[in-house]
């Protein structure tokens, strides 16, 4: 068989997309090292692939089946034991904000002072010290 067309493949796959597809899912299965079920004659990998379906060496089923699997995705998700890291500062902030009397609100009316670098505390910027 010299060449070989989509006419010679289309009774054994009907759908011509689908034939494209699976052609060059075995295509791609031959480029990997795959083992040929014809001689390839000196034709390239799409060309030996539909020489294959129109010989009925290969099962196409076969080859529908391992295309959807290769688009596939597994995600791995687990639920319980998660464990969440804070940022720097998150835990001395939660604290700072939880224990400060939810009456006061968040801000007061009292300036916010600078630490030694010039920058706000965190004890600042919720409404000063905490009471214990």
């Amino acid at each position: 068989m010299a060449r070989v067309t989509v006419e010679d493949c289309i009774d054994k796959v009907t759908n011509r997309f689908e034939l494209v597809m699976v052609a060059a899912q075995r295509a791609r299965k031959i480029g990997s090292g795959a083992p040929l079920t014809i001689d390839r004659d000196n034709d390239k990998n799409p060309v030996v692939a539909l020489r294959e379906i129109a010989g009925e060496t290969v099962e196409v089923e076969n080859l529908k089946e391992e295309l959807v699997r290769s688009h596939q995705r597994m995600v791995a998700f687990e639920e319980e034991d998660e464990t969440i890291d804070l940022m720097d500062g998150e835990e001395e902030w939660g604290s700072i904000a939880g224990s400060q009397n939810k009456a006061e609100g968040m801000y007061s009316d009292e300036e916010v002072s600078e630490d030694d670098d010039g920058e706000a505390s965190l004890e600042d910027m919720v409404g000063g010290k905490p009471s214990e």
